[in-house]
């Protein structure tokens, strides 16, 4: 599902959901609203580097992304002081902002840039070996926060104490480890706490190794990455989440998926508008599942989600008319009739999420997801219908 497909399911989604009651729409729109974040605003993160460290700019990226960059990219001239993405092996991609050691002249030129494209975080990387914080650094890092537009999700700072690769020979071979880093690290939490405008916005101060590509480098690089994908606003964490590949993030992610579009199939299955609302139910259940396929690492795919669906036994088709044909009779008799749909149509809903969860996240086998799916419909049915005043708490 491409975005302008997908953009116009919510536009028809929102139309819809514009004929409910108001005391309904507004928490089911609230529950649309994280999806709409995560999957139709999504985009690639992006960081600005900021500090007196001047390794090159893919050496910093390879050690903080665990990336080892093509040869013929060395090669590529980047102007300064202007975004650049870089493509992590068909991770995800994420854009870069170089603003080291600025001055008077180009702070103008980054302050278009953030405004054009807002940072997501802003890295301060400092070695472990300085002596001295620069000022000048500091202040700048206070331009650069001043400038980027907040909007819903105010600036991240996050200081990092840049190892040499000797210490970390020293560690890995068991010595006793050197209070540099930890020394330095204090000072810069010291620094950027005092610093105004900056210290508001300070995240966390951490040590990460410098040796790019290194194998003791690559734990750091993933605690690094998950820091980030559960840090940075949604509309980037879904590309994060599969830089980072770290699968409990990624199933964070999903299961805001899952909660949001269950509770939304709830509430649309529970009103008494008979089989208008399968066309919508159906794209919501599929919509989910690609999503899920996607926070993975795989491509997304309507196609292959419906595959997945009737690979469960679900069939999409016939069956699943047929079945959902019966439940929207139901329609017919008031009150209680629209219960019991609301909560078929939230257990069936929260049933395919949960086996596409076992199958794309957890990596177990077709068998393992059908089992799910049967095991998770019965524990959601047997939980009872989800009151719509609860849509929210359900979260």
């Amino acid at each position: 599902m491409n975005r302008s497909s997908l953009l116009h399911f919510i536009e028809r989604l929102e139309g819809f959901l514009g004929k409910l009651p108001e005391a309904i729409r507004r928490p089911v729109l609230h529950e649309l609203t994280p999806l709409k974040e995560l999957f139709l605003q999504q985009r690639a993160p992006r960081f600005l580097l900021a500090g007196s460290n001047r390794q090159p700019l893919q050496d910093i990226v390879s050690a903080l992304f665990g990336w080892t960059p093509p040869l013929e990219s060395r090669d590529v001239l980047m102007e300064l002081f202007r975004w650049h993405a870089m493509e992590f092996g068909g991770r995800g991609t994420a854009l870069f902002l170089d603003a080291r050691g600025a001055d008077a002249a180009p702070l103008s030129k980054i302050e278009e840039e953030l405004k054009s494209q807002p940072a997501d975080a802003l890295l301060y990387l400092a070695d472990e070996d300085s002596h001295t914080i620069e000022r000048s650094e500091l202040e700048n890092l206070t331009t650069f926060v001043a400038a980027n537009p907040d909007g819903h999700s105010p600036s991240k700072v996050i200081g990092i104490v840049w190892q040499a690769t000797d210490r970390m020979g020293a560690r890995h071979n068991g010595d006793a480890p050197l209070s540099a880093p930890a020394k330095m690290r204090s000072r810069l939490q010291s620094a950027l706490q005092a610093q105004a405008g900056v210290g508001p916005h300070l995240l966390q101060v951490i040590e990460l190794p410098a040796g790019a590509g290194d194998d003791k480098a690559r734990p750091s690089a993933k605690q690094f990455m998950s820091m980030l994908a559960r840090s940075l606003p949604n509309e980037a964490r879904v590309e994060m989440a599969r830089i980072a590949a770290d699968r409990a993030v990624q199933g964070e992610i999903a299961q805001t998926l899952v909660k949001s579009t269950t509770a939304i199939c709830a509430a649309i299955g529970a009103q008494p508008i008979p089989l208008a609302d399968l066309p919508i139910l159906t794209a919501l259940q599929l919509m989910m599942v690609s999503g899920i396929m996607y926070i993975s690492g795989r491509e997304r795919s309507l196609r292959a989600a419906t595959e997945f669906v009737a690979a469960l036994g679900v069939n999409v088709g016939a069956g699943m008319v047929l079945r959902e044909g019966a439940r929207a009779l139901l329609k017919f008799f008031p009150g209680w009739g629209n219960v019991v749909c609301g909560a078929v149509a939230g257990a069936g809903t929260y049933a395919i999420g949960r086996a596409a969860v076992v199958y794309f996240l957890e990596g177990l086998t077709l068998g393992d997801a059908r089992r799910a799916y049967l095991s998770s419909r019965k524990k959601r049915s047997a939980a009872g219908p989800l009151p719509i005043k609860q849509i929210e708490v359900a979260r």
